[in-house]
């Protein structure tokens, strides 16, 4: 007979796994970023404004997700949420048109957000069932899959199209999600109703006291999240127009993002542990929005005269924003997961409503900025973003922090 522990231990490889494809999966088209931009012939405001659309599907998600999954349950949930970005991937290699592309996006947007409220809420349950913590290391996976799916891309460049190469990663994907939701927990034990000691609703009001808490969370959610979408989908670019670095070479920044989150993550239980999230937050914030914003200001100038050099000192800034931002997003999901008054599905989705908008909202507003200056005076506006998030770790309490062994 199947035990509980069991059940989590099961699920646990199973959240691994799931991070980890939707890490592949949501950031496979970054590196093909310039070429998307090009083939449609669209400039930097406009490439901007589709970005919108995956704000339009998170927006309907955030909204929509949680009332679902406190109602029938994450796993039923997962079944159809995970098919769902997978083909706006692949809908986004199709796209000939800026509105097919927006299209992809919309989907994509609204799959990957409702599949993270599933597996978030997932990962809080596996934590109290098998007593150990791991939601850190959960979203390590995730980086790992954006960073492997991103040097696939860059190093297939000259080989595949974008069609090809986002055909062939949402094909697999849909396949691998199969399995991967068969081995979650069930109903009974995911806490999608709450802890079953409070009665929870599958909604909550948007203004009162009992909601501020949730407001400053989802506020620093949000801004770690523009920093981090900022820097994700607008790295590439940066390095290759204002930068001058050629194919290959221009998709180092966020490669070195990316590798900056997965070290910080696979290890950022045992951070938070000695050191507490709020701290470890607001370190990140301050000190890591500092060394990002030094060398971009050395790096553009320097540029124009020795490209490698510029280039290295660019990816410095990158690591040290990779390093700031990897705990942040898993540690306000916790906090928000375990307010007793909510239940964590909801209150994910709350959070998420406002926060993950900073996915598409972030690279939209810093589109928008690069049009009306440049692409290196709109990179102020994530560095920013992720002083404010530092700033914000006050939100997080003692107890969000994840539970020891």
């Amino acid at each position: 007979m199947t035990t509980d522990l069991q059940r989590g231990l099961r699920a646990r490889i199973a959240l691994f796994a799931s991070f980890f494809l939707m890490g592949v999966v949501n950031m496979a088209w970054v590196p093909r970023i310039p070429e998307i931009k090009k083939l449609l012939g669209i400039n930097n405001g406009q490439f901007g404004l589709i970005f919108l659309g995956s704000t339009v599907g998170a927006l309907l998600a955030g909204q929509l997700g949680g009332r679902i999954v406190h109602r029938v349950g994450t796993k039923v949930v997962l079944t159809f949420s995970s098919l769902v970005f997978p083909i706006g991937l692949i809908v986004m290699g199709i796209a000939t048109t800026p509105i097919l592309l927006f299209v992809g996006l919309v989907l994509m947007g609204f799959g990957v957000v409702v599949t993270d409220i599933c597996d978030n809420t997932q990962a809080v349950a596996v934590e109290k069932i098998i007593n150990k913590k791991c939601m850190t290391s959960f979203h390590g996976a995730w980086s790992l899959g954006a960073f492997l799916t991103t040097v696939f891309g860059g190093a297939v460049a000259s080989h595949l199209t974008p069609r090809t190469n986002f055909i062939i990663v949402g094909v697999v994907a849909l396949i691998l999600f199969i399995p991967t939701n068969m081995a979650m927990l069930p109903g009974a034990l995911d806490g999608h109703r709450g802890d079953g000691t409070t009665e929870t609703s599958s909604t909550i009001a948007w203004f009162g006291k009992d909601v501020v808490i949730l407001w400053l969370i989802a506020g620093g959610l949000l801004t770690s999240m523009i920093a981090e979408m900022s820097a994700s989908d607008w790295s590439a670019i940066l390095l290759n127009e204002n930068m001058g670095i050629g194919p290959g070479l221009y998709a180092s920044g966020f490669a070195c993002f990316a590798l900056a989150m997965i070290v910080v993550r696979f290890t950022g239980d045992r951070i938070i542990e000695k050191f507490g999230a709020r701290r470890t937050v607001r370190f990140g914030g301050y000190v890591g929005g500092t060394v990002w914003l030094i060398c971009l200001a050395i790096a553009i100038p320097l540029s124009s005269h020795a490209k490698i050099p510029a280039l290295i000192i660019m990816n410095i800034g990158f690591i040290a924003a990779g390093l700031a931002i990897g705990p942040m997003y898993p540690s306000f999901i916790l906090a928000a997961s375990r307010l007793p008054q909510f239940a964590a599905p909801v209150a994910i989705a709350r959070v998420g409503l406002i926060g993950i908008a900073g996915i598409f909202v972030g690279p939209t507003l810093t589109g928008l900025i690069a049009e009306a200056t440049s692409l290196s005076w709109a990179m102020l506006y994530p560095i920013g973003a992720l002083f404010v998030a530092g700033y914000l770790s006050k939100a997080i309490k003692t107890e969000a922090t994840p539970v020891t062994k």
